[in-house]
């Protein structure tokens, strides 16, 4: 008799905050999850909560939505709470979440005022720590924690402090991977190519971005393919990497590794 097959997120309560539309990693994550197994809730805030609630009707399962803006406290400190009308804890936490000022990208990098690139940091980078510190309540022996960079170790056109925030955020998940090792929760990254989500679309000249790879990635890259950091994200979610933290996995068709 045939051995029914379980997905590799069997069981897993995991909370996916920011998915906007179809085309974000996020809502791949939140798709790919249900499909592992996983019980889903999704996560946005002001107009974009009406789009993450209307893109939810669109996953295998429709999954109910929490309002989070990681710069409102009250909504941080209430969290854990208003999660638990709908699970009875987390054993994942994905934190696609990113945000700088039009003000604080493109060119003139030291011109910029501190109030934006202060956003760029607080929304993008702070907010790994924040939220991961809000869901804490609802961890069990094991988490995991993933997060979405584009790889900050080099200086990129037009991304301006978005790109530093993004440096900030690769070291924060470290320190956290460090401190809340102890307690079984692991914190890693998947660094993704670049793909025409609407964070990319936001970024301008981010066309340069795309012709890079193209010619560069040794497996090639789709920019409108978001499955492989889908499913990396899930793999990190899943008990298949039970001794990786602070860990940066790369989803770029091997761009990063390779020279011009």
């Amino acid at each position: 008799m045939a051995t029914e097959v379980k997905g590799i997120l069997e069981g897993k309560r995991i909370l996916v905050a920011g998915v906007l539309t179809e085309a974000s990693i996020a809502f791949s994550v939140a798709r790919i999850a249900q499909e592992q197994g996983a019980t889903v809730v999704l996560s946005n805030f002001g107009r974009a909560l009406s789009l993450c609630q209307r893109i939810a009707k669109r996953l295998p399962q429709e999954a109910p939505v929490v309002e989070l803006d990681v710069t409102n406290t009250e909504h941080l400190d209430t969290l854990a709470d208003r999660l638990r009308e709908h699970v009875d804890g987390l054993d994942g936490v994905v934190h696609s979440i990113g945000f700088a000022p039009q003000e604080a990208m493109g060119d003139g990098f030291p011109e910029v005022a501190w109030e934006h690139a202060a956003t760029a940091f607080q929304v993008s980078s702070w907010s790994l720590a924040s939220l991961t510190q809000a869901c804490r309540p609802l961890f069990g022996d094991t988490a995991s924690v993933v997060g979405l960079t584009f790889d900050a170790t080099v200086a990129w056109p037009v991304y301006g402090w978005m790109g530093a925030a993004k440096a900030a955020l690769e070291s924060t998940s470290r320190y956290l991977a460090r401190e809340l090792g102890p307690d079984g929760v692991r914190v890693n990254l998947v660094a993704a190519g670049p793909l025409r989500t609407m964070a990319m679309k936001s970024i301008p000249g981010s066309k340069q971005f795309e012709e890079a790879w193209e010619g560069r990635a040794p497996l090639g890259w789709s920019v409108t393919d978001t499955e492989p950091a889908g499913k990396a994200v899930a793999a990190l979610l899943s008990n298949w990497f039970p001794a990786t933290t602070g860990e940066i996995v790369h989803v770029d068709g091997g761009f990063h590794a390779v020279g011009v």
